[in-house]
């Protein structure tokens, strides 16, 4: 019994240890789907999923979030290893695949959804987001328009939505080019 008590304890701490390194942030940035082909692409993400949060209605559908008044956002969820990246890491991505000066949405998704957000959890992640909006603020002499919200809840959106960009990848691609995405942001970034 001593020997089982002795091995429930030493995974009990190991469990307790590998959540500790795991990290979850949360970004709108218009269409998810762009948001999670871009971070699922980094070394320490371990999973992005597309959904949506912000809003006030529970378990919203995609069609109540475009069309609706749920107050919700298309956001990615990102599930990383906080030994290998880090939350500033993960914004100064997130920063320079949105365009932080389009008040109606992003690129040819317009509407309140499809605003970009930093959401943070913590008096930590409010800060660097605050200090960075204010760092591209006097970068580019402009009001930077990307709320900064606070979290609350996620909901994962259909599984249909999930990976889109893999599953869908000829349809992706086109809708991305229509959209004009990476001109905009190169525009933007100078990347």
């Amino acid at each position: 019994m001593k020997f089982i008590t002795i091995i429930f304890f030493i995974i009990s701490f190991i469990t307790a240890a590998e959540a500790n390194q795991k990290g979850k942030a949360y970004f709108a940035g218009g269409c998810f789907w762009c948001m999670e082909e871009v971070y699922e692409k980094l070394s320490g993400v371990e999973e992005v999923i597309s959904g949506y949060s912000g809003g006030t209605t529970e378990n919203p559908t995609y069609r109540e979030v475009t069309y609706g008044k749920t107050g919700h956002f298309e956001v990615v969820e990102i599930v990383y290893d906080k030994e290998i990246i880090s939350f500033k890491e993960l914004l100064n991505i997130f920063w320079k695949n949105i365009d932080p000066f389009d008040p109606y949405g992003q690129f040819c998704d317009k509407g309140y959804s499809y605003r970009s957000v930093a959401f943070y959890q913590n008096d930590e992640e409010k800060k660097l987001i605050e200090n960075s909006v204010k760092e591209l603020e006097n970068k580019f002499n402009k009001e930077i328009v990307t709320y900064v919200r606070s979290f609350d809840k996620f909901y994962e959106a259909e599984v249909y939505h999930q990976d889109f960009y893999v599953k869908k990848f000829q349809r992706y691609l086109e809708y991305k080019t229509a959209c004009r995405r990476e001109e905009i942001l190169n525009n933007i970034w100078n990347l």
